[in-house]
């Protein structure tokens, strides 16, 4: 009885610390966003909602990518969007500001990050990345037609287009061609790898790789996390998951690194 009593006031004490020390903090603000097709109520939540119950103030976003919208804005609209929900976050008293996201949310976070002033970016299983070799092969024919449309004066005009995922394949989608480029040409917000190499070394970043992520990203995680600028906050962190549960399985690592940032002055 003794010991069990013992037991129980250890984790208490274990859980009481981490308390303490998150209320020392300032305020702290994330901007949450889902995957390709995906939505602010599935693989995200549990995440926002652990944030939440921490005292963050949380801003879980469903973006032009998700399942619902398929594309409905540019990236410039998207962008604008999460500038707003920041501000937001600002209004209601955050003082320190993260943008995270998931799978395509995660490559775009990054864009953002490498873009404007946060405090931190946390870029969980990044992947969407439309300048690797084999996302050119894939959407290759329908970049030429979005081009061809957009030329024609037909951008605006939605047109059946086709998107890629690895464990999907190639899909149709239903989208303006101008939007469409803004969103898989290279260069533009979804090519990963010029996103990292533009992030300001100030900004840290938590880069999260499951364990069982795809094996295409599996395959260049070093690659990307070894682009990121010099900064000694930024960490690669490799949760037990697969790629769908890294939301999920990284709360803790994504509170106490939010957390060990804000309390840098």
């Amino acid at each position: 009885m003794r010991l069990r009593r013992l037991r129980q006031l250890a984790a208490g004490l274990a859980l009481a610390l981490p308390l303490a020390g998150w209320a020392q903090t300032p305020s702290i603000g994330v901007a949450v966003m889902h995957g390709k097709g995906g939505s602010p109520a599935r693989y995200v939540s549990e995440l926002a909602v652990a944030l939440e119950e921490k005292g963050c103030l949380v801003a879980n976003l469903e973006m032009p990518w998700s399942g619902a919208r398929g594309y409905d804005a540019d990236s410039a609209a998207a962008e604008a969007q999460l500038g707003s929900a920041i501000d937001g976050l600002r209004a209601k008293g955050a003082r320190k500001l993260f943008v995270a996201g998931h799978s395509q949310g995660g490559v775009f976070a990054l864009w953002y990050g490498s873009r404007h002033a946060v405090d931190g970016v946390i870029a969980i299983a990044p992947g969407g990345n439309v300048n690797s070799p084999i996302y050119r092969e894939k959407i290759g024919d329908s970049l030429a037609r979005a081009h061809r449309l957009v030329a024609e004066g037909k951008g605006a005009e939605k047109a059946p287009l086709t998107d890629f995922e690895g464990g999907r394949g190639v899909y149709p989608v239903l989208v303006a061609p101008a939007a469409y480029l803004s969103w898989f040409e290279a260069g533009g917000a979804m090519d990963e790898l010029a996103a990292i190499r533009s992030m300001k070394p100030e900004v840290p970043v938590l880069f999260i790789s499951p364990t069982a992520d795809y094996a295409s990203l599996a395959r260049i995680k070093q690659l990307m996390f070894g682009a990121l600028p010099r900064n000694p906050l930024t960490r690669l962190y490799e949760p037990v998951s697969d790629h769908l549960g890294a939301p999920s399985a990284s709360r803790e690592e994504i509170l106490r690194w939010t957390a060990e940032v804000a309390a840098k002055p």
